[in-house]
């Protein structure tokens, strides 16, 4: 398939975007003027190609999820280069519904269509929009655009909620916060970067319940280990980068951060786990764990400032758990960007349906998240959180 001469807007061009052959043939049939169309494959040869070319582009039209590298996030990409005009940006995709119709308003997308495609409903809308669309774009409200819009009920239950769990534990953070000063310098608060609703970015705050040096110390009770003499094969080695930074040559990109220290997420989560679990680290009592820290983890008090997060209108108390930005990168295909369009939630639909199910593969999770995204409201919300309270008494831990 290549791109050919067929009729547009006047002396314009209309670009085709990642268009597949048969919205092709349907977009060609269609009678937009007298100008040309221009097939592209990718943002990058779109704009590319515009700058370049100078070329006369006077709509987009995009065959993309909503929440997809050529969805909003592209149309946002083209809105930031001063050198492109205020053109209308259509989308052409396969799951469209109240909350992807909401989202893509408030970006700016000129209008969706659901597959398969009406060519006379694209028509009519095509050439209505084009010539029209920067008085309309001059009356539209002008304000930062969120990708997502917390309901009012939901917003004002989450507020009610974290705001009455931290009044009522304040006094015992109080006095948590005086112990932790008392046993050990440092931050109480650390948090990691986290991905949350459209991808945006946030601090994720948890309490600290080990020494700032933690790392540091595990390097010198090496000496402690019980199975240091064994198979050095088996040893675990520490290291100040984690392997996916060491393998990419760059400074470490998964990190936790408090005040001005900070260290490898990935090796913090790798040493925990394998203090608890393997076979080949064996430290009676690990030192670099606070005392007070080895109650908060028990209890998974040392989650509470999520409550923060909630209040301050990052999270949710229901939604899909925000990923690291490591795992959130690797997750811009229509497949799984789904997920991005719900709130992000300290507890949500994957969580309730693991619980003494045995494993879960990532591929069943994302495809709860994605059914999350899909369905949310406040009822289902309610219900998931009374399913939370049961499932937190089952064996397994998630």
């Amino acid at each position: 398939m290549s791109s050919s001469p067929g009729p547009a807007h006047e002396n314009g061009i209309i670009a085709l975007l990642n268009v597949d052959e048969v919205n092709y043939s349907l977009i060609s049939a269609c009678d937009f003027g007298s100008a040309q169309f221009m097939l592209f494959k990718n943002g990058v040869e779109l704009c590319s190609k515009w700058e370049k070319n100078k070329l006369n582009i006077v709509a987009i039209i995009s065959q993309s999820e909503a929440i997809a590298p050529l969805g909003i996030y592209m149309l946002e990409t083209i809105r930031k280069n001063e050198a492109f005009p205020e053109i209308p940006y259509f989308l052409i995709a396969n799951k469209v519904n109240d909350n992807v119709n909401r989202i893509c308003i408030q970006s700016g997308v000129a209008d969706v269509f659901k597959m398969p495609l009406r060519a006379n409903h694209l028509e009519r809308r095509v050439k209505f929009l084009i010539p029209n669309w920067k008085t309309i774009r001059t009356k539209a409200v002008s304000e930062k655009v969120q990708t997502y819009k917390t309901p009012f009920m939901k917003r004002a239950f989450d507020i009610l909620f974290a705001g009455s769990v931290l009044l009522c534990l304040s006094p015992f953070l109080l006095l948590l916060i005086i112990i932790m000063k008392l046993e050990s310098k440092g931050p109480i608060f650390y948090y990691s970067l986290r991905v949350g609703t459209g991808y945006r970015v946030f601090k994720f705050y948890k309490i600290r319940s080990m020494y700032v040096n933690a790392d540091q110390k595990l390097k010198d009770l090496k000496h402690l280990n019980q199975y240091a003499g064994g198979d050095s094969s088996k040893a675990i080695e520490i290291n100040a980068l984690c392997d996916h930074c060491v393998k990419n040559g760059t400074s470490c990109q998964r990190l936790l951060y408090a005040d001005e220290i900070s260290w490898c997420e990935k090796n913090y989560i790798d040493t925990r786990k394998a203090l608890s679990e393997n076979a080949f680290i064996k430290l009676k009592n690990d030192p670099r764990v606070t005392k007070i820290g080895k109650v908060l983890r028990n209890t998974s008090i040392d989650e509470l400032p999520q409550l923060w997060n909630v209040l301050i209108g990052d999270m949710s108390i229901v939604g899909n758990r925000p990923l690291p930005l490591y795992e959130a990168e690797k997750l811009t295909t229509d497949k799984y960007a789904m997920r991005f369009m719900a709130p992000a939630g300290i507890t949500g639909l994957w969580q309730v349906e693991k619980r003494g199910k045995g494993e879960m593969s990532a591929e069943e999770r994302m495809m709860l998240d994605n059914a999350y995204a899909e369905n949310h409201s406040f009822v289902n919300d309610i219900r998931l959180i009374l399913k939370t309270v049961p499932a937190l008494l089952q064996k397994e831990n998630v």
